[in-house]
């Protein structure tokens, strides 16, 4: 099925766009409070997300700098690189597409709560149950988070992941199971945008280009599909320093 993704629109190496690599511009510009950083690699603390970031993938002393930031064997998960540099372990690679809000009708929803370090054990209970993407235990220190709630039950989730300077991520769009079908999330993805556009920001988000379902859904309210994006999970050179799993991102 072909999703009609357009061909990676070429930036000048003086003024790449911002989203081009938004894991590094989050981490160096409004979630600098949460970069561990050695040199042109940084990173979120482990249990906040597993984002890693290069300050340019094509330049060697960044992996240089990641591999001493990560430490030798350790499992890091890479946004915008094509392929490692030799020694480092290819895991596993992903396929994404990065798409921005061009026509969202943004509203904020009466119904939502937001959801705070109280609310991780069930939230992580519905993440475990519908599986949108890696949230960890600090995850919704990140930004606001808005669920859903019924007879006391959280049944829905949306929320902001990275923040880049101008543009902030929607992430953790989830609905239980048993509540499908009934536009929750959507309700929740409008909700959100709407406070990200409060701040004079543009919402963007990510997805597997393989899940033509969430695409095709997230094209319909508003989003545009803007690029391709590569996930990459890899090993540090070095002797393994443990077996840790990270989960997908893109969902």
């Amino acid at each position: 099925m072909s999703l009609g993704i357009p061909a990676d629109r070429p930036h000048s190496p003086a003024a790449p766009h911002v989203l081009d690599n938004p894991a590094w511009a989050a981490l160096t510009g409004p979630h600098a409070r949460f970069a561990e950083r050695v040199g042109r690699a940084a990173r979120y603390p482990a249990d906040v997300s597993p984002f890693n970031a290069l300050s340019d993938p094509a330049d060697p002393r960044a992996w240089e700098d990641l591999s001493v930031l990560a430490g030798p064997g350790a499992a890091v998960a890479v946004t915008g690189a094509q392929e490692p540099p030799d020694g480092w372990e290819l895991v596993e690679g992903g396929a994404g597409v990065q798409l921005v809000d061009t026509s969202l009708r943004a509203g904020h929803a009466p119904e939502a709560v937001r959801l705070g370090i109280a609310d991780v054990p069930e939230i992580l209970e519905l993440i475990g149950l519908t599986k949108p993407g890696p949230f960890l235990p600090r995850t919704v220190e990140l930004g606001t988070y808005l669920g859903i709630r019924e007879g006391g039950r959280l049944v829905a989730m949306a929320g902001e992941r990275l923040r880049t300077p101008g543009w902030t991520e929607i992430s953790a769009v989830c609905t239980h199971p048993g509540y499908r079908g009934r536009g929750l999330a959507t309700r929740l993805v409008r909700a959100v945008a709407a406070g990200i556009r409060d701040r004079g920001e543009t919402p963007f988000l990510h997805a597997a280009a393989v899940n033509a379902r969430a695409i095709g859904l997230y094209e319909s309210i508003g989003f545009t599909l803007r690029r391709r994006t590569t996930f990459l999970f890899l090993r540090t050179p070095g002797r393994p320093g443990g077996t840790d799993l990270l989960g997908k991102v893109f969902r």
